[in-house]
């Protein structure tokens, strides 16, 4: 008596059934991370003129509640003449810290800066938003994590200039101060690197609602990848040349999204800058981005805004 084809069934069964199995892993692992959306601390405070945290976070929690992929608690720092003493976030229960703060070199303790250098280092995520990008001009290595800075004394001690000039990024060690703007007006976005995750998909030009064009930022640029520019019109105060406004940064473990624009809330009502919020805070967390490109995307000639973002100013 031959068992030849009892054998081959039970092969063809094992194996269907090992195929089966592993779908079901993988489907379950697909489910947990579905069901585990990216945590985000939003870190604020630091009251002043120029940038109203309290009025920019709201608007932060709003754009990255939306998707349903990342569950953000908002952390504020206490205030000018607070005592910082037991102010220490615990970093490490967040893939990813959108920081929404403009402070002086000297407002956090060694301990507080040392805790973040280690979160980073260790591979945490960070998101700088606008005017994020003028604190700490004496912290080493934060103007490591962000690249290039503006404001706050900054100048050819921090670094050289950074800037596109006819398709290619130069830097420009002469003496002079950091960070310059214009009046706040409409103005193209531009890709220079549209093989990156958070860039991959979008129109290679777009209209961005009215904003303050940063321009003249400096700093060490270490590990840094220009991802988006934008001209800055010699008419409205500028330089003439193409300026760095979304770079990525890898520093130690960590990745760093600096997002140079929004202002206010009529800029961040942009529909660029919600879905490059989103897309920028998902890959700093992960690696990755999953959200797609949506159909209301400005074009070359024309903003595309939320009406009721803009309507929180």
């Amino acid at each position: 008596m031959s068992y030849k084809g009892s054998s081959r069934k039970t092969k063809l069964f094992m194996k269907k059934l090992s195929i089966a199995f592993c779908t079901i892993i993988f489907l379950s692992i697909l489910s947990v991370k579905a069901q585990n959306p990216i945590r985000v601390m939003i870190l604020d405070g630091e009251m002043n003129p120029y940038h109203r945290w309290d009025l920019v976070t709201p608007i932060l929690k709003k754009i990255l509640d939306e998707p349903k992929k990342f569950n953000t608690d908002i952390v504020t720092t206490p205030p000018e003449n607070g005592d910082f003493s037991d102010f220490m976030p615990k970093f490490t229960d967040y893939q990813v810290v959108v920081l929404n703060y403009d402070a002086p070199t000297d407002r956090w303790p060694e301990a507080l800066k040392k805790s973040f250098e280690q979160y980073m280092l260790n591979g945490g995520g960070l998101v700088t938003i606008h005017g994020a990008n003028n604190s700490f001009p004496e912290w080493e290595e934060f103007n490591k994590m962000i690249g290039v800075g503006g404001w706050r004394g900054r100048n050819e001690k921090s670094g050289p200039y950074w800037y596109y000039h006819e398709g290619k990024l130069v830097t420009d060690p002469k003496p002079g101060n950091a960070g310059s703007h214009g009046s706040r007006l409409p103005f193209q976005m531009k890709v220079v690197n549209s093989n990156h995750p958070i860039t991959k998909g979008l129109p290679s030009v777009w209209m961005h609602q009215s904003d303050e064009l940063y321009a003249q930022l400096r700093g060490p640029g270490e590990n840094m990848s220009v991802l988006v520019t934008a001209y800055s019109d010699k008419s409205n105060k500028g330089t003439g040349y193409d300026e760095p406004q979304l770079m990525v940064i890898s520093y130690g473990e960590g990745r760093v999204f600096h997002y140079a624009p929004g202002h206010d809330a009529t800029s961040m009502s942009s529909i660029d800058y919600v879905v490059l919020l989103q897309r920028g805070t998902e890959w700093a967390a992960t690696g990755e981005v999953t959200q797609k490109v949506p159909d209301n995307y400005p074009d070359a000639n024309t903003v595309s805004y939320r009406p009721d973002i803009a309507a929180t100013d």
